[in-house]
């Protein structure tokens, strides 16, 4: 679960596995402190006090199972390790957790992609069933944008600008602040392209989706349930 966490996000892991066992008056952390502490780690503590209604609940559930099913029905994606609509500290209202097998250095544009419609997934799973949409794909929207525009600036993975860099970035090690290095025609191509990828890739989401609907309804319904699932129960129902 922890693959690809830097040493800084081990000791904070760590951390939060001590303190767990402390307060539970333990002499030693277990293996199940450890889990939840990387679930704090990436999504801040469960939010309790935290009561959404009975449509925001509905609506998330539907939301994270669109990002699960999306996961799952595409190659070369990180298998599904939890899925839950318990509200976080971090202001996440629910969250789905993937978990590389090994550690990954490298990415292939498909793959890329893939994590492209993966994030898109949320979104398409409220429009198919709700006809409408909510802010709760803020994140993902900004994730995938800037997934697409490294795509296109970065990787070279675009056929128009080829292996040209358009994007530079300063103070790599210190957060990576990006500027594209480029005329304004130029930048006004690269936003093109991104919005044509991302769009592409939430068309691909939505199909599978609609192609998935009874899994969907029934997948979203026992989350909505149980609040949380493992994606060993995730995986045995989809493959019912």
């Amino acid at each position: 679960m922890a693959s690809g966490a830097s040493g800084a996000e081990l000791a904070n892991i760590v951390n939060e596995a001590a303190l767990k066992a402390v307060r539970e008056r333990r002499a030693f952390a277990t293996q199940t402190d450890l889990e939840e502490s990387i679930e704090v780690v990436i999504a801040g503590y469960q939010k309790k006090n935290a009561i959404l209604t009975e449509k925001e609940k509905r609506t998330v559930a539907y939301h994270e199972i669109g990002h699960a099913l999306v996961a799952a029905k595409q190659s070369g994606t990180a298998p599904v390790q939890k899925i839950t609509i318990i509200p976080r500290t971090s202001g996440a209202l629910g969250y789905t957790m993937q978990v590389e097998q090994d550690n990954h250095y490298l990415m292939t544009k498909t793959e890329i992609e893939n994590q492209i419609a993966t994030l898109t997934g949320g979104r398409a799973a409220e429009e198919i069933v709700f006809s409408e949409v909510s802010t709760g794909a803020s994140n993902d929207i900004e994730k995938a944008t800037k997934l697409a525009r490294s795509m296109v600036a970065r990787y070279g993975m675009s056929k128009d600008f080829d292996m040209v860099a358009m994007e530079n970035v300063q103070n790599k090690y210190l957060g990576g602040d990006a500027s594209l290095d480029c005329s304004e025609e130029t930048q006004t191509r690269i936003d093109a392209e991104v919005v044509e990828i991302v769009k592409k890739q939430h068309e691909k989401a939505a199909s599978i989706l609609m192609e998935n609907r009874e899994k969907l309804d029934e997948l979203a319904m026992y989350l909505y349930d149980k609040e949380t699932i493992t994606g060993e129960e995730f995986m045995t129902i989809l493959n019912s």
